[in-house]
């Protein structure tokens, strides 16, 4: 049965409602539910709901002296630490809309997002490669007021004493004064007015990669995240969702972290176990030392784990489940993730304009490897013809995937000319073009076939590099691959493979080159396999197929 030529959508289940919330008033009332319950485990100190909520109004009081008022721009320049949950919440609170930045932007990246947002005060921590980008921001844009934590002050006692004494060089000599606060300046006891926030307001302005020119900023509504919050929490099979404990190592400045871990955990009452960052020993630890019970991460996490000689003897027997996003999951890393741990491993999808979340594998019962299951409840999709959008794909085709759901975003920043080509209209909805090129099965799996922008045009022949790639990562040598078009000048493009091989592997490129062009169409062979130590990959640990195009071209 084809579904290309119609608006899929997943039934939401019976009794299912997605209350339209403001983020505050989604953590006050969680907050109050259970003021005691652990919310962030972070480094051997736990933080319950009431102080994380407690620190988050005196931060908003905080701004609010600062003359921050509703609608104005604050930025997170922050790994995961504590005070991020309560600048964000914060800011909000405040009626401001927060800002992500990666802890990675150069001081040109950062300077130019700071600007484009018009970000009047930025959160950052005083770790010396963050504050001195950050430092230099301040110096060189409008940007107004610095607000410096303490890394010290969020660990244990015993911990923060040793950073103190002992790691002096890991901390950075701050200059406060007018224009650069501490947190603890920005966050004593005082009068708290809350802004009169509403679920229509701005909440989040989300910056895309995209794939040409300066990133985008997409704006997120406090509707949009909390419905998609609720979205993710609705698709969950187990009991007791209170007592869950999820794993927090993917970046909380990533949309997929945001939605699927900060907002999921506060629209349920859950807690979070988080580390600053990716480091497989240190999670496989926090794993097992606070009885993790879900994982979202992305390929590469799983991969790491795998690869990570203390995997064997770690106790992984209160992981429910791990969900994999943002890059696509191999198909051989998620066989042996699975046989190794025992663990069920299942793959969704979503984008940044989606709020974080649009499909994912059921938890339990049936699931289809290589897809990115079904829809979350209360989001439709049709399939757009490839080369004449206006158009529905033919019946039985693959097509452009375009969403409808009240998690897509409103548009983009200060960008009201992209609308045209980013939404779509048919029958009085609004559909968000993702670009990304999908199959939806009779029992509503979908399965992302290549991006548009991806495609290799050989002869006048299409070739989704996804395709190539899937087939030479069925090679046992081959542990990561991503393909790209080159230029020829008889065929304009011809797909080269660039792989990174398993440890132990002996393969030679022309063997590799070999082995996979026998068993590809003709289009589809590769003039080459280059073999490297890695390959290019974004912040979170997706394989980036932009930056080697870059590289290589």
């Amino acid at each position: 049965m084809s579904v290309s030529n119609v608006a899929y959508h997943h039934p939401t289940p019976q009794g299912t409602l997605f209350e339209a919330l403001s983020l505050p008033a989604m953590f006050e009332r969680t907050m109050r539910a259970d003021p005691q319950a652990p919310f962030l485990h972070f480094l051997g100190r736990t933080y319950s709901y009431r102080e994380i909520f407690e620190d988050a109004q005196r931060f908003a009081a905080g701004l609010q002296a600062l003359g921050i008022a509703r609608g104005d721009r604050v930025g997170l320049f922050l790994p995961n630490v504590p005070i991020y949950a309560a600048a964000y919440y914060g800011a909000m609170m405040a009626g401001a809309i927060v800002v992500n930045f990666s802890p990675l932007y150069s001081v040109e990246e950062l300077n130019w997002q700071v600007e484009d947002s018009g970000t009047r005060v930025l959160v950052t921590l005083d770790v010396p490669e963050l504050y001195q980008t950050a430092h230099k921001v301040l110096a060189a844009s409008s940007l107004e007021t610095l607000v410096v934590g303490r890394l010290a002050d969020m660990l244990p006692w015993y911990k923060g004493i040793a950073l103190k004494l002992l790691k002096r060089s890991q901390i950075a000599d701050v200059g406060y004064g007018p224009g650069v606060r501490s947190w603890a300046e920005m966050t004593p006891d005082r009068a708290f007015t809350p802004a009169d926030v509403t679920p229509q307001d701005l909440a989040l302005l989300q910056y895309t990669g995209g794939t040409t020119g300066r990133p985008k900023g997409a704006m997120l509504g406090h509707d949009q995240l909390s419905v998609n919050a609720q979205q993710v929490a609705a698709i969950n099979p187990f009991d007791d969702v209170r007592n869950e404990v999820f794993m927090g190592a993917l970046p909380f400045f990533h949309v997929f972290a945001n939605t699927a871990l900060l907002n999921h955990a506060v629209a349920t009452g859950a807690s979070i176990a988080m580390v600053p960052r990716f480091e497989t020993k240190q999670v496989l630890e926090t794993i097992e030392r606070y009885r993790c019970t879900g994982f979202p991460g992305v390929p590469t996490m799983f991969q790491a784990m795998l690869d990570h000689p203390d995997l064997a003897k770690t106790d992984l027997s209160s992981l429910k489940v791990c969900i994999s996003g943002g890059a696509p999951m191999p198909g051989p890393v998620h066989a042996r993730f699975e046989a190794a741990t025992g663990v069920r491993l299942v793959e969704g999808y979503g984008l940044t304009e989606s709020a974080g979340v649009v499909s994912v594998n059921p938890y339990e019962g049936t699931r289809k490897r290589g897809t990115i299951g079904q829809l979350v409840p209360g989001t439709e999709v049709i399939l757009l013809d490839k080369e004449h959008p206006e158009n529905l794909a033919p019946e039985g085709e693959p097509g452009e995937l375009a969403v409808c759901g009240p998690q897509v975003m409103r548009g983009y920043w200060n960008r009201p000319e992209t609308d045209a080509d980013t939404f779509v209209e048919r029958d009085g909805k609004r559909y968000l073009r993702t670009g990304d090129v999908a199959r939806i099965d009779e029992d509503g799996f979908l399965e992302i076939v290549d991006r548009i922008k991806d495609m290799i045009a050989v002869g006048g022949f299409k070739v989704f590099p996804s395709v190539v790639e899937d087939v030479i990562l069925e090679h046992p040598a081959v542990k990561e691959a991503l393909v790209i078009g080159v230029p020829e000048e008889y065929r304009g493009e011809v797909p080269r493979a660039y792989v990174a091989l398993q440890s132990d592997a002996g393969a030679t490129a022309e063997e590799l080159a070999s082995w996979l062009n026998a068993k590809i169409g003709k289009h589809e062979r590769v003039d080459q396999v280059v073999i490297r130590e890695s390959l290019p990959k974004t912040i979170i640990g997706k394989l980036d197929r932009k930056a080697l195009r870059a590289e290589v071209l």
